[in-house]
């Protein structure tokens, strides 16, 4: 469909024209133009690396490297053309490629980004930084990070062969999507560019097939994590109540941490669940001297609370952690969750009761 200037008497067709006509190339142009304002492809991704090269032949190299709030890589592939060639298959090469992805690898691929993108020299640690606050992670998930690896293949137009292809794959489970970047010149010279999925896209029937586009279901084990998590946090809730009513309001959650307020601005007290081990902790976010004066008192805290904490500041972090580790997680036994439960629980009560008086102190 086109796009119409809308004015005083009529509605005017805006005409289409081509990268090629624009002359705009995909590295230097699009490329460039899409990683400054990644949310045009999608809400909630954040630029890892750009021209991501990192295996052993590096001729081979994603357009841009991307991570989405649910720590989910993204491989996105460009292509100005009208027919968008091959690219499922060099994007389903490259993403299972760099699949096996660590958080620290991803910091190391950030450090180098952040450096070419004029932010300084390398820094691991505002990397590291930066991403956790993406994240919204306090500390870093290593089971949930890169847990599936998701493909955005964008470009002025798809086959008919390309968009076969894709919806085959996500009926069989690939996360993969077609973006439309269309561009159209006014009468004054400027350059727009249209900007659509259309791929998973209902509406857009004239890309569908035979197959028929599915959506795709979330994998196996990332459903039975969730489901752990869930049901674990179910019943420390409901163990807690009448013994501690700090998160009495807060409901099951499929993530690891399950936070709560100690009253005051910039910290909290929160559990932390793991596969086979647990904590419960104070998070304070971005304030040092806060930390340093709880520190001081370090050996009067652990001695009311009964047993030694440990007390967690990363260089460059935004937040710092007191925490106390237990044995026990969400891939524990379930017969075993109500003893663990029970001790998570009690260890929470004795450092809010310790914790919450002296942090309260820091602000009068």
């Amino acid at each position: 469909m086109p796009i119409y200037e809308v004015r005083q008497d009529s509605l005017t067709p805006v005409s289409a024209t081509s990268f090629e006509t624009e002359r705009l190339s995909e590295r230097g142009d699009i490329q460039r133009l899409l990683k400054d304002r990644i949310e045009c492809l999608e809400d909630g991704l954040m630029v890892l690396a750009e021209e991501f090269s990192d295996w052993q032949d590096s001729s081979r190299r994603i357009d841009l490297l991307c991570l989405d709030t649910d720590a989910n890589l993204v491989v996105v592939e460009l292509k100005r053309t009208n027919d968008g060639g091959h690219m499922e298959l060099q994007a389903l090469r490259y993403a299972a490629m760099v699949s096996a992805m660590t958080f620290d690898q991803a910091v190391e691929a950030y450090s180098r980004f952040r450096v070419q993108n004029g932010k300084g020299t390398i820094d691991h640690d505002a990397a590291r930084s930066e991403i956790l606050a993406f994240l919204n992670w306090p500390e870093p998930v290593e089971d949930d990070f890169a847990k599936d690896t998701r493909i955005i293949l964008a470009s002025a137009d798809f086959s008919k062969e390309l968009t076969t292809s894709v919806i085959w794959l996500r009926e069989r489970q690939i996360d993969i999507r077609c973006v439309r970047l269309k561009p159209y010149r006014l009468e004054d010279g400027r350059v727009l560019m249209d900007i659509q999925q259309l791929i998973p896209l209902p509406e857009a029937t004239e890309f569908q097939t035979q197959i028929g586009a599915k959506r795709q279901a979330e994998r196996k084990d990332r459903v039975e994590r969730h489901d752990l998590r869930y049901r674990f946090w179910e019943g420390l809730l409901s163990r807690a109540k009448g013994r501690h009513s700090v998160h009495a309001n807060r409901s099951p959650t499929k993530d690891t941490w399950l936070s709560g307020s100690i009253g005051v601005a910039g910290f909290s007290i929160s559990y932390a669940t793991r596969q086979y081990n647990n904590s419960v902790y104070i998070w304070i976010a971005n304030d040092k001297a806060a930390f340093d004066k709880l520190a001081e008192q370090k050996d009067a805290i652990e001695a009311e609370f009964g047993s030694p904490l440990e007390w967690t500041e990363t260089q460059g972090v935004l937040g710092r952690g007191i925490s106390f580790p237990q044995d026990g997680g969400y891939r524990s036994d379930p017969t075993e969750w109500p003893g663990i439960q029970d001790r998570m629980i009690d260890a929470m009560i004795r450092l809010d009761r310790v914790m919450r008086p002296r942090i309260q102190a820091l602000r009068k």
